[in-house]
């Protein structure tokens, strides 16, 4: 199994397979708008800049279960992160990281790499999940763990 099994919704409701992805080394983060963590957007997109010639792609699903910091809907949250973020890399629906709504995606994700919280569980907006190109996710970096702090391990894969 790999993430290549799961698919994702986009804000304008389209069904994407993560299949699209293939080959690709993929870093995938549960963001937030609102949070004190918010200005990794802007870290993220710096990666994505620096990488994506090389194979890097990074996919940003919003989520409200941490202090409501995503209130709006989808498309409100694709778009602040255009606007203040300058992002161009995906950003998905909102969904569900911890619970029993828990996205199949993030399910998997926290039952390869379990992390620090008891059961696996996300702790925070802007966990990040690295994937390698075969769709096997490598490691997970915790919410204040900089985005910047990946770089090596993402130049390992590339």
């Amino acid at each position: 199994m790999s993430i290549y099994s799961f698919q994702a919704i986009t804000p304008a409701n389209q069904v994407l397979s993560l299949e699209t992805y293939t080959g690709k080394v993929i870093v995938i983060a549960n963001t937030a708008s609102k949070c004190g963590l918010t200005p990794q957007y802007g870290e993220l997109q710096k990666l994505y800049d620096e990488y994506k010639d090389r194979g890097l792609v990074v996919l940003a699903f919003p989520c409200n279960q941490f202090g409501a910091q995503e209130p709006g809907t989808s498309e409100e949250a694709e778009e602040f992160c255009k606007i203040n973020y300058g992002v161009n890399f995906p950003v998905f629906s909102k969904l569900e990281v911890n619970g029993p709504d828990t996205h199949p995606l993030f399910q998997y994700l926290k039952d390869q790499l379990p992390g620090e919280q008891e059961n696996g569980e996300i702790a925070w907006n802007f966990t990040k999940f690295l994937v390698n190109r075969e769709g096997t996710p490598i490691a997970r970096f915790e919410p204040k763990e900089s985005p910047d702090s990946m770089r090596s391990a993402i130049e390992k894969l590339l």
